[in-house]
């Protein structure tokens, strides 16, 4: 993004405010479902052979998501025109960069309608924004005895935290079980927030397992009646669904960039702003202080109170085109295409012979993503034999094991969708798992 495309931006703020985009009156485009098949051409990498002539068939995109030229070309022209540091010179390259970084924290609070640009916090990824949560929030507002809850199905990245904060402190951990549907028993928590104890709930927008959509607005009335801080994992849920953090009562929610048509090495927390206020650093040195003495420091208001040193101001560039191409398609649609995408694989996987798909056989509460065991051959067996014929897709334990405990399995096949995933890709992993059956004799 450029200094005009910056102007363009600031001067689209002052006409609708912190009015977010997915709130915006929809246009006849945003009613008409999405042509996958014409996406792609937006996507360099998707236009690739792999293995000689073999059409590159992408099913990883809950791992990565691909990135459009608009979004590539956003952090080409932020090197080529724009690269300096932020908030600390006076030149112009400085203000460009302070533009342009600062641009994206309210295009990002538009996305998902903060209340204002500054409830935004730019992490590394959303690894370290729910470590900050960890680290800041809760380190200074539990104590021993508190509890906290969490479910079966999380990703690492909000368990660890959580385990190392109760090892340091005393705090009791509870986790919520699942239905044999692979969605949330809700009456554990209702039995754990009756305790009068518990003081965060950790819970993901979308498993990046199962696929499942946990009602995140229930979640949060339960758990506000009790008291308690919501902390909402939106890594599955920031691209795939439109995401309103007001409408769902989160307190916090994490995402990242990469997963969303964004790059590598930048997440983002949102945080109500009342709670930021009262965190301390999660790191401390240059750019989030105030004055530094010899024996003592202050530091800025939230969010700069929590970007510490040299940030990652190429991606926010990369950020902004992602959430503008994300905003023309319409995260309704994007939705719509991956209900439609869910029904079709549902019916075509679970006809595959030995097949063992895991997660909701409801489209409505799932996503697109599709973890599966066939018969008795691993993982990485599958993988490997489907790459050969060019379709991507993810074996292990997909930083969930919990989750595989309750599976019974050490590691299963994810293949995941998204807005340029088509019917046809599909049926090419239908074809290639055949393949897989055939080589194994299965």
């Amino acid at each position: 993004m450029n200094e005009r495309a910056a102007a363009a931006l600031r001067k689209e703020h002052a006409v609708s405010g912190n009015q977010a985009s997915s709130t915006r009156t929809p246009s006849t485009r945003e009613n008409t479902p999405l042509d996958p098949a014409k996406l792609r051409q937006d996507f360099p990498c998707l236009k690739q052979k792999v293995h000689g002539d073999k059409r590159l068939v992408y099913l990883d995109s809950a791992a990565t998501s691909q990135k459009p030229l608009h979004v590539i070309q956003a952090i080409d022209e932020f090197y080529r025109t724009s690269n300096a540091n932020v908030h600390r010179g006076l030149h112009v390259l400085a203000e460009k960069a302070t533009e342009i970084y600062e641009c994206a924290r309210t295009r990002v609070s538009w996305f998902i309608n903060a209340s204002r640009p500054s409830e935004i916090v730019w992490t590394k990824n959303a690894t370290e924004a729910l470590n900050l949560v960890a680290h800041s929030y809760a380190r200074k507002h539990l104590k021993a005895g508190d509890e906290v809850v969490y479910t079966r199905m999380e990703h690492h990245s909000n368990l660890v935290p959580w385990q190392l904060l109760a090892k340091e402190r005393g705090i009791v951990l509870r986790a919520v079980e699942l239905n044999p549907d692979g969605t949330l028993r809700l009456e554990d928590l209702d039995r754990f927030l009756a305790g009068g104890k518990v003081k965060i709930v950790a819970v993901t927008h979308v498993s990046n397992v199962l696929g499942t959509i946990n009602p995140v607005a229930e979640i949060a009335a339960k758990v506000h009646a009790a008291g308690a801080v919501l902390v909402v994992d939106g890594c599955q849920g920031a691209p795939h669904l439109p995401v309103d953090v007001r409408a769902l009562s989160a307190d916090f929610y994490a995402f990242s960039a990469h997963k969303m048509l964004g790059p590598t090495g930048l997440g983002v927390l949102y945080g109500r702003y009342e709670l930021l206020e009262k965190m301390q650093p999660f790191l401390g040195g240059g750019e989030m202080i105030e004055e530094v003495h010899i024996d003592r420091s202050t530091y800025k208001q939230p969010p700069l109170r929590f970007e510490a040193g040299t940030p990652p101001i190429a991606q926010t560039a990369g950020m902004v085109a992602a959430t503008e191409y994300l905003g023309k398609l319409g995260m309704a649609r994007v939705r719509e295409h991956e209900k439609e995408l869910v029904a079709y694989a549902l019916d075509r996987l679970n006809r595959v012979k030995g097949m063992k798909l895991h997660g909701p056989a409801n489209p409505e509460i799932r996503a697109a993503v599709f973890s599966f065991e066939l018969g008795e051959i691993h993982a990485h067996d599958i993988a490997q034999v489907l790459d050969s014929e060019g379709i991507a897709v993810r074996a292990g334990h997909h930083c969930a094991q919990p989750l595989m405990e309750w599976l019974g399995a050490a590691s299963t096949t994810r293949a995941s969708g998204y807005l340029y995933t088509s019917f046809d890709e599909i049926d090419a992993l239908v074809k290639g798992l055949e393949k897989v059956r055939s080589y194994f004799g299965a």
